[in-house]
């Protein structure tokens, strides 16, 4: 396994933890609850930043640009009144 597969599969692994803490926080049912599960959350949230920011500066990671005339075409579908 090379650096930039185990950097795949961390980023992988907090991106799915953001998801759970998100959830988390969402069905709490007390504020104690609901705040651990943010500052989960927000921690882990800064982790894969810095996972995603090494392995963008190392070529690893380049996201794909969105279609122009397709975001028209989205905004267009949801646009408040249509």
């Amino acid at each position: 396994m090379d650096d930039r597969m185990i950097m795949e599969n961390l980023l992988n692994t907090a991106k799915g933890a953001c998801d759970l803490y998100m959830h988390g926080a969402i069905e709490s049912g007390t504020p104690n609850v609901r705040q651990a599960f943010t500052t989960a959350l927000n921690f882990e949230l800064g982790m894969q930043d810095e996972l995603y920011r090494e392995m963008q500066r190392k070529g690893w990671y380049a996201p794909e640009q969105a279609n122009a005339q397709r975001t028209q075409q989205i905004k267009q579908k949801y646009k408040p009144g249509c």
